[in-house]
């Protein structure tokens, strides 16, 4: 699974490639000082058998091994010495006796004679002579050899004279506690590392995301009254920078597109709204002079409704122009939402008489703001819920105080709204499934304005949840009391 956080991505991988070099190195350079530690210990045997021990001082010698190599008391020191026939001169006590010797011993190309006596015969005071060596060569070169026993691993070294064969066997424990040392330092102080790498990498990673998340924030308040929002260029990165400013331009011609279009808008909304104006005027003189009940008076009728439709498109496409300019003008007073709905619950029974109504109004809802938009609100939402209702429906009414915020939910039985049209359902000139609103009247503004309103007044109009054989709008605004104390 890909994780989707670039940040987290970075963090892992640097952690992943920094735990593969950190763990390459600690066993590179385990192997390399468990190596000097066996060599410096090889280097220190060979020097002892190039020098051998008088004959007969066996004892004192393996006394001084330990001291002579460097190990501490606990390393166990072993020496076995044989004569030239066989036969063992000495053996330690500490001598592994499994200890394989098959190939231990390295060969010389001629042993020499046994000594005269002349040679053995020498004063008492003067100690044996050391182990004859071949005449006019160089001392043997020792071999050496790691060996398994039951007792632990052992560092044999073993070098053939002329008179005798030599082997000194000492124990790697020391050694192998040691790098067991090494060994738990190493892996504790990786997984510290991997973590400060990780950490570090976090970091720089969100450092470098800086100018992204500028780009989201400046993003998230572009909306018609944030167009003017610019992300700055003071500090950035290279690699951003023309991202930036290419969203910077973007924004710029978003803006400039913006105000012309919303300037077109409420300009031809106003320069229509004199000429619609005298046309109802001049439709309505003639239809009163004109014969009653003739063709020519319902023509003109007709005419007339068609004309105080386009009026109606008018005023909602100023108003919307208006608010999207933040410039929709509210006179503010105190407003009775209790019974302002009374007064238009009168006209929904004159209006949908086949309608069964159920209200639920509580008393003293009352609201700052301007009472002709927020009727023109609530003359929309009922109209909607007469006009889209099923034929034997129903009507529900309910306003009520909920904390700070007056509440008013209009619900109506209704077909169901799929899920597509209830997302679009606050768009302009969007009026939902065409088999459904073929023949209902309306432009599809009304839901878009009241929503602008509500927006313009602090408050919100939304979709409740779908159920099932229902719709419901909640128009939600700050109580009149609260308004004056925020």
């Amino acid at each position: 699974m890909k994780l989707r956080s670039f940040r987290l991505r970075i963090a892992l991988l640097s952690a992943i490639l920094a735990g593969g070099a950190l763990a390459g190195f600690g066993i590179v350079s385990w192997w390399l000082i468990y190596e000097a530690k066996v060599s410096r210990l090889d280097a220190k045997l060979e020097a002892q058998l190039m020098r051998p021990p008088l004959k007969d001082f066996w004892q004192p010698y393996e006394t001084l091994l330990a001291s002579e190599l460097g190990t501490d008391a606990e390393t166990p020191i072993a020496i076995l010495a044989i004569d030239r026939d066989g036969k063992t001169l000495y053996q330690s006590a500490s001598w592994p006796a499994d200890l394989n010797l098959n190939g231990l011993w390295p060969s010389l190309p001629q042993l020499l004679p046994p000594p005269d006596r002349r040679a053995t015969e020498q004063p008492p005071h003067r100690p044996p002579f050391p182990l004859g060596r071949m005449p006019n060569m160089p001392p043997p070169r020792p071999r050496l050899v790691t060996q398994r026993t039951k007792t632990g691993i052992w560092r044999v070294s073993a070098a053939t004279f002329p008179q005798a064969q030599l082997a000194i066997a000492v124990s790697l424990h020391t050694i192998d506690r040691e790098m067991v040392t090494i060994r738990d330092v190493f892996l504790i102080s990786i997984p510290v590392v991997l973590l400060i790498v990780a950490g570090g990498a976090w970091g720089l990673s969100g450092s470098a995301l800086r100018p992204i998340r500028q780009l989201i924030v400046a993003i998230q308040q572009v909306t018609v009254k944030g167009l003017d929002q610019r992300v700055p260029i003071r500090a950035t990165d290279v690699e951003f920078l023309e991202l930036i400013q290419v969203f910077n331009k973007m924004l710029e011609r978003l803006e400039r597109s913006f105000k012309q279009s919303s300037r077109f808008s409420g300009d031809a909304a106003h320069e229509l709204k004199t000429p619609l104006a005298i046309l109802q005027g001049e439709l309505e003189r003639t239809i009163q002079q004109a014969e009653p009940g003739s063709e020519v008076q319902q023509s003109l009728s007709n005419l007339l409704d068609e004309v105080c439709r386009l009026s109606g498109i008018v005023r909602k496409l100023l108003l919307l122009s208006l608010a999207d300019a933040g410039q929709m003008s509210l006179y503010r007073i105190e407003v009775d939402l209790s019974q302002m709905l009374a007064e238009m619950l009168e006209d929904i029974e004159l209006l949908a008489p086949h309608l069964e109504v159920q209200t639920k109004i509580a008393s003293g809802l009352r609201v700052q703001g301007d009472r002709d938009l927020l009727a023109q609100v609530l003359q929309n939402l009922l109209s909607n819920a007469i006009k889209y209702n099923l034929s034997e429906g129903w009507m529900q009414i309910d306003a009520r105080h909920q904390g700070k915020t007056v509440l008013v939910t209009i619900s109506n039985s209704s077909p169901d709204i799929a899920a597509s049209e209830r997302e679009r359902i606050f768009d302009r000139f969007y009026r939902g499934d065409p088999a459904r609103t073929r023949k209902i009247e309306g432009t599809g503004l009304g839901l878009s304005l009241a929503r602008e309103i509500a927006i313009a007044h602090g408050g919100n109009l939304t979709l409740d949840r779908a159920v099932s054989g229902q719709t419901s709008f909640t128009l939600s605004l700050l109580g009149s009391a609260w308004y004056r104390r925020d």
